[in-house]
């Protein structure tokens, strides 16, 4: 992976990680009281949303379609999270632990796209956001249907491998509209 793919990652990461842990702030860790597949179809209508706005060429509601991409990314890494954690975690959970947590599965998601990068050669620098958009729905039916199968596949990876998948498509969006240039 190119050093400046590995900036603009960690940049787009960054700005993600602060929302999240200000909204944790506010919110506390109400997230954990969602099962799997609640998050999988909350990130969902974030994605048919911009699909819907990609489709209409406008939008009715102020968010913009490049939080929706933060929230997938943020999504992601809640439902990798929940994943990890025991059954009988507490539903409120120390900011300290979950900011940990949340860097730990950043620094998972960012192994596996150096390993894919290395293998792909950055083709998703020449994909359209639609198509990076279509592509998210489709790892999301997938989830879904293996939600549904009660995670017992023949041949899938998984809902994680999905959920991380999603997240480094996301970020890669916001790369490609520049967001990783920005500031975190």
């Amino acid at each position: 992976m190119s050093n400046q793919t590995q900036h603009e990652y960690d940049q787009v990461i960054g700005q993600c990680r602060t929302l999240f842990l200000a909204k944790a702030h506010d919110y506390g860790t109400a997230w954990r009281i969602m099962r799997l597949p609640s998050i999988t179809d909350q990130i969902y209508i974030k994605a048919q949303r911009i699909r819907s706005i990609q489709e209409k060429g406008r939008q009715l509601v102020a968010d913009g379609v490049d939080e929706e991409f933060v929230a997938i990314i943020n999504y992601c890494l809640i439902a990798l999270m929940q994943l990890r954690l025991p059954d009988d975690a507490p539903l409120d959970l120390a900011a300290d632990d979950v900011a940990r947590a949340y860097d730990e599965q950043v620094a998972e998601n960012r192994r596996l796209l150096f390993a894919k990068n290395h293998d792909y050669g950055e083709a998703w620098r020449q994909m359209r956001v639609a198509s990076i958009t279509d592509i998210i729905l489709m790892k999301l039916h997938r989830t879904k249907q293996i939600e549904d199968l009660a995670g017992h596949t023949r041949v899938s990876e998984g809902v994680e491998a999905n959920y991380r998948d999603m997240l480094n498509y996301a970020v890669f969006v916001l790369i490609k509209k520049g967001l990783g240039d920005l500031g975190a």
